[in-house]
């Protein structure tokens, strides 16, 4: 199942692949906090040591904390125990974060990845024995503070190869062209276009599949690169994580050693809010029709 399937109405928020509360389920929320918020924040600000004031540092966002309050379980009488246990199954502490989505309003929902670091559910036997239990509560934590669409954006291109121009045919007999003109394939120009519609920068996944020497993804407004001295072979494919820094070939073996000197640190290399163009390029001679480079990213949102 797909992160976010389970989410068709406002005030649907779903943990992982089977939780569900919200609308129409037996877990029912009042107050959603840390949602909207902005994230804390790590300041690299400096005080001035001559003057008012202080220079200016790099703003980093913190993790983002989650809390649904006020949370009404209601079941049939003496069915508490069930879906407590759903609950508290869904919501076990783990190391890997989960998807967790959220619709507020007709608005297309927002996906983050977090995992749930306290539950609280209160006892009390008429509780139970009627079926409704409130006042429970659930906190989640994103390390990742942005939100991003549950639709995962690609584009794909090939290295940059001219057009072959057009096809001439003659008939037979007195020199006629025939029609319709063959103009063959289109060229590739070896450029891709990221759109992305939030307003925060996203991290995208590159991956580049030989046969290619010394490839390069370039930002074309900034000139930022990153540029790898290595040669794929027909059935290589090099994974670039500019959120998690990796560089990984076929999946199991590290190359960020073949990073050359231009290129930037991956995590840096990101998709601003709006439109990127992006170019793939190679070594000289490096032309093979067969090699092509594709992102992978998703819009992300404050």
């Amino acid at each position: 199942m797909a992160a976010g399937d389970m989410v068709t109405r406002p005030g649907h928020v779903q943990f992982g692949d089977e939780l569900l509360l919200g609308p129409g389920t037996a877990y029912r929320w009042r107050t959603l906090a840390g949602w909207e918020d902005s994230p804390g924040l790590d300041s690299g600000t400096v005080p001035r040591s001559d003057a008012h004031g202080a220079y200016p540092g790099r703003l980093l966002a913190q993790p983002r904390t989650i809390t649904l309050d006020d949370v009404v379980i209601r079941t049939e009488p003496r069915r508490m125990g069930t879906a407590v246990r759903t609950l508290r199954a869904a919501t076990a502490l783990r190391d890997d974060e989960q998807p967790l989505v959220v619709m507020l309003d007709d608005e297309p929902p927002l996906l983050c990845f977090a995992r749930c670091l306290r539950r609280s559910i209160p006892v009390g036997v008429g509780g139970y024995a009627i079926g409704v239990v409130q006042g429970a509560a659930l906190q989640f934590e994103a390390t990742d503070p942005r939100r991003y669409s549950l639709v995962e954006q690609q584009a794909e291109t090939g290295l940059p190869a001219a057009e072959p121009g057009l096809d001439w045919q003659v008939s037979p007999g007195p020199e006629r062209l025939l029609y319709p003109l063959q103009f063959g394939s289109p060229g590739s120009t070896g450029s891709l276009l990221a759109v992305n519609d939030g307003d925060a920068p996203s991290h995208p996944v590159i991956a580049i599949r030989g046969p290619v020497s010394l490839p390069s993804v370039t930002n074309l407004a900034t000139g930022e690169a990153i540029e790898y001295d290595l040669d794929l072979a027909l059935d290589d494919e090099l994974v670039i994580d500019t959120r998690e820094g990796t560089v990984t070939l076929n999946r199991t073996a590290a190359r960020l050693y073949t990073a050359t000197a231009r290129s930037a640190p991956e995590q840096v290399f990101t998709l601003p809010p709006g439109t990127t163009s992006l170019l793939f390029r190679a070594a000289p001679g490096s032309t093979d029709p067969r090699a092509s480079c594709s992102l992978r990213w998703r819009s992300a949102h404050w």
